[in-house]
């Protein structure tokens, strides 16, 4: 059984995540989160010293959950793809965190150890390369961001979010989705030799 002080804790998470994803940092109100987390303000300024390092908590908190949801898999970068747009999908909140961080020029709070542990992308991938399973021309962290912006593309893109109050159809989701796999399916594929690379082998 938790505590009072961890249950406090994580209403006091919540309650940041729905204001800050609706609001940012700049338009978050502390006196809001508290009184939906039902704590005082004093409680949360000596759980999170301030309204920055709450943000940057509720950060590392999605980062932990996308981490443990969506694990890379080398054998399916397309599908790794999928799920992260299905994610993007029915946790919308979690990228208007990520976007919201982006203006502000704040990341999550990670050490380097929690950070490989969560995300061990570039070992793998290195090893992926290495094995012939994918492009080797990438670099493990360039194409990491790539697979995540055509997850997030349909996401981001304009007209797209202005549909948040009135979602799209879902056979267009579905074709959303489509193309963004089958755009990592070209991305990822190992290159193939050309014509008069295999002559001379």
């Amino acid at each position: 059984m938790r505590s009072d002080g961890e249950a406090t804790r994580t209403r006091i998470l919540e309650a940041a995540r729905v204001e800050f994803a609706a609001f940012g940092l700049a338009g978050a109100r502390v006196d809001r989160i508290a009184a939906s987390a039902s704590a005082s303000k004093e409680r949360l300024y000596a759980y999170f010293g301030d309204k920055q390092a709450l943000f940057r908590a509720v950060l590392e908190l999605n980062q932990h959950e996308v981490a443990a949801a969506i694990p890379i898999d080398v054998d399916d970068l397309p599908g790794f793809v999928g799920r992260v747009f299905d994610h993007t999908i029915s946790h919308p909140e979690h990228l208007r965190m990520f976007n919201w961080a982006r203006l502000e020029g704040l990341t999550a709070a990670l050490v380097a150890e929690d950070r490989t542990r969560m995300f061990p992308e570039h070992a793998v991938l290195r090893a992926a390369q290495t094995e012939g399973k994918i492009d080797d021309g990438w670099e493990p962290e360039d194409l990491v961001a790539l697979l995540f912006g055509l997850a997030f593309t349909w996401a981001n893109a304009p007209g797209i979010v202005a549909e948040m109050g009135n979602p799209p159809s879902k056979t267009r989701v579905a074709r959303h989705r489509a193309s963004a796999v089958r755009a990592a399916e070209k991305l990822v594929a190992p290159a193939t030799p050309r014509s008069d690379d295999r002559a001379r082998s």
